[in-house]
């Protein structure tokens, strides 16, 4: 570190500064999905079916297209459908026929079965909270508010 707390620059042949934040971002990223992923196992999820759950909780009674599922998920899964059909199956989500276009599947884990679904959620909701504060609480509201913005600038590159 320099004086000013920046990084010296990289000698010739190594990741400049750019490269190695982008690195790092990676890295957290792929080490919190694993915590996470640890944590949901018990629970008979996968972060990937849990962040499923959460989309069609906030997509209420009317549920969601699967492409629209995908299109909101974090982590893009190329075969939503096979997704919603493992939800299904396990009785966390139901799936409808669009009467208007019955080519258009919506899923939904209000209607047609019992609470199963949102009520997993509910179980976990203040524990999911309590793990991410175990991960991130340390750092000051200024802080993750800085870091939301970063992050967000990066995002809007895309």
């Amino acid at each position: 570190m320099t004086r000013l707390g920046v990084p010296p620059k990289p000698k010739e042949g190594t990741a400049g500064l750019e490269e190695r934040a982008y690195l790092s971002l990676l890295r957290t990223a792929d080490r919190l999905e694993g915590k996470m992923a640890e944590w949901l196992k018990p629970h008979g999820l996968s972060p990937t079916q849990y962040n499923a759950l959460r989309i069609l909780r906030g997509a209420g009674v009317d549920g969601l297209p699967c492409t629209e599922v995908g299109a909101r998920m974090i982590s893009r899964d190329p075969d939503i459908t096979r997704l919603v059909d493992r939800l299904e199956k396990r009785g966390l989500v139901t799936r409808s026929r669009g009467t208007e276009d019955r080519r258009v599947v919506r899923a939904s884990i209000t209607t047609g079965i019992t609470t199963a679904g949102l009520e997993l959620l509910r179980r976990l909701d203040q524990p999911v909270s309590a793990f991410v504060r175990g991960r991130m609480g340390h750092l000051q509201t200024e802080r993750l508010q800085a870091l939301m913005h970063l992050l967000g600038e990066v995002e809007s590159r895309e």
